[in-house]
Order: C-alpha cells, then structure tokens, then sequence
C-alpha cells in the first residue's frame, strides 16, 4: 500500500456560465437520484464546484438532531456526527426556515466555536433543503475568510431546492416499493389463507370446500366423461374405540397418502369429513374409472376396508344430484357386503 498523500482536490471559482452548466447537470443527476446516497453523493461534489469552496456537507434532520450524512472537503469535517438542532449552525437554518451566510464564524455567536477550531472552516454559507418544513441543510466552507455574492448565495439555494425535489422523489419511489411488497405480501397470505381454507389439516387434501369448487369447475362438456366416487372406510368407528382417536388421525393421514400414490394424474382425492373421502376422475372410459376406485380399495392399510359407490355424470345434472347418486352406489356396496366398488351409470 502506498504512503504517499494525494492532494486534496480543490475546486477553482466557476464563471457564470460554468456555473449554470454545472447547476443544470446537478439537477439533471438528482432528478435520476434513486436513493439518499446517491443524492448525497451529487449535492457534496456540485456544491462545491458551483462555489469554489474548500468543503460540503450534506446535514440530514433526524427528529432533533442534525446529521451530518455526507461530505466532500479538502479536511474532514463532521461526516457521521449528529448534533442537537438547536447547537449547529444546520440547525439554526432549518429551525429559522432560512440560508445563514457568515463571512468570519469566530465572530458569530451562533456557530458553536469549539467543534470549528479542530477544522479549516474560516467561513460559511448554510441553506436549508426546503424552507417550509426543512428536512436538512447543505453546508459550504472556506479555509480563508470569504464573502460569499449573491450568485454564490442563490446557487447554493437553487441546489437546495433541487435537492428537496430529489429526496421527495426517492422517498416517494421508496413508499411505493414498500407499498408494492406490502400488497405482494398480503397477496401472497391471502392465497395462503385461501389454501388453507380448501386444505384439509389432517390429511393435506382438499377439504369438502375444495372438492365442491373442483367438481364445479370439472363438470363441462369438454371435460366429459367425469365420474364421482365417494369412498368410506368401513366400521371405522370400531378402530377408534379399539386404538383410540389419535391412532385413528394418523391411520387416516397415512391411507390417504398411500390412497393418492394410486390416482391418475388428474384425478383428485379429497377429504369431505370423519372417514368419507371423495374421488373425481374424467377423460376415461367407465372400465378405467373403475380400475382407478378397485385400486385405492385394494390400497386400504391395517386390514382395513373400505366401500366405494362410484356414479358418471350425465352430462345435465347439477355436482348435488351426481354426488346424491354416487351417495347411492355407496350405499349398494355397503349393503353388498363392504369392501367393494359399486358402479351406477346415467
């Protein structure tokens, strides 16, 4: 790492159109600031260029303090540092709604002597970052006493004003993006909720919710032929009174998993409440949609069994009447004996 000291940059005094054409392309800059840094990083290096000063600082109001959040001089100065409003020069700028322009500051009482010694600062010129309700202050300094002109004076509150219009800019972007991740957010537990709500949480499936909305949406005629199986564990009452419910929930969350490792894709199992569950398979003939409801009974865990009634819709019936009519079937294979597929045509 090398040891030697570079210079510090020093900025010579524009001429007026040098410094309109820097102004311009300050403002120009802000105006594509997206983000406090970067504001701060065109309005410590303009300001001085537009002066000719030996040092700025960008001072931002942090409820009663002044924070000095950026800086660019020939010496460091305050960059880090906070002081309360009513101890800083910054502060007397924003709380006074006015640009304090001190040719001498060891001749003003309202520049606090103690923090200046240690630094290069002779004289000064501080300008609120907006007058009605200032939310900061750019502050130039001389190493010599310097009297700043009127031009200097109305550059500097230009680029205030400017630097004003940025820092709205940005914070407006930022609430919009803040805002645009709350929606995504609550979108995203919305549908979360909304999956809940047609989620059974015992087994993951769908719930009686979720299995009226998919056989709505299944019953059209491009979708023909749909069949409506309602599957039920047979004298499940009798393994809960044996084992106890705790082992019945999780008998039932594990047929369920070994139940869906035998549907097609497509089809769908859901959970309508205690041991009844549902099946709905379309786009295969009544042989197929009989093989898929032989294969989940043989699917039964334990030595447990389970009665299936499956019904294929007529193409007019409302998913009430379909269901009703696979309700029916159930009720032939139960009385058939249980453990058996009963099938009921139109």
């Amino acid at each position: 790492m090398s040891d030697v000291a570079f210079p510090p940059t020093v900025f010579p005094a524009p001429t007026p159109g040098e410094a309109l054409r820097l102004l311009t392309e300050a403002v120009q800059r802000l105006s594509l600031a997206g983000a406090v840094e970067e504001v701060q990083g065109v309005v410590r290096t303009a300001a001085r260029r537009l002066t000719g000063a030996d040092g700025a600082t960008f001072v931002l109001r942090e409820g009663g303090n002044c924070c000095y959040a950026d800086e660019d001089a020939i010496e460091p100065l305050w960059k880090g540092k906070r002081f309360p409003l009513q101890a800083c020069i910054s502060g007397w700028a924003m709380l006074n709604r006015q640009a304090a322009v001190i040719e001498d500051i060891y001749s003003d009482a309202r520049i606090p002597h103690e923090a200046y010694r240690p630094t290069f600062v002779k004289s000064l010129v501080m300008v609120p970052i907006r007058t009605l309700d200032p939310v900061g202050a750019i502050g130039i300094y001389w190493a010599h006493r310097h009297h700043a002109s009127d031009d200097e004076i109305g550059l500097a509150r230009a680029l205030a004003d400017s630097t004003a219009v940025a820092l709205e800019n940005v914070r407006a972007a930022q609430d919009n993006a803040r805002l645009a991740r709350e929606v995504q957010e609550h979108a995203r537990a919305e549908e979360g909720w909304r999956e809940l709500s047609h989620t059974d949480a015992l087994t993951g499936l769908p719930n009686l919710r979720g299995w009226d909305q998919r056989l709505a949406a299944t019953l059209s005629p491009d979708l023909e032929p749909v069949y409506v199986a309602l599957l039920d564990l047979d004298d499940f009452k009798a393994y809960n009174d044996r084992y106890g419910h705790p082992a019945g929930d999780e008998f039932l969350r594990q047929v369920a998993k070994a139940w869906s490792a035998q549907l097609r894709p497509g089809d769908m199992l859901a959970r309508l409440g205690g041991e009844e569950f549902a099946i709905l398979v379309n786009g295969c003939d009544v042989d197929a949609a009989i093989a898929v409801a032989q294969r989940l009974r043989r699917a039964t865990l334990d030595d447990e069994t389970a009665s299936i009634g499956l019904a294929r819709w007529d193409g007019r019936e409302s998913a009430t009447q379909l269901v009703s009519r696979a309700d029916r079937s159930l009720y032939d294979a139960k009385q058939a004996g249980r453990d058996r597929v009963a099938f009921s045509g139109f």
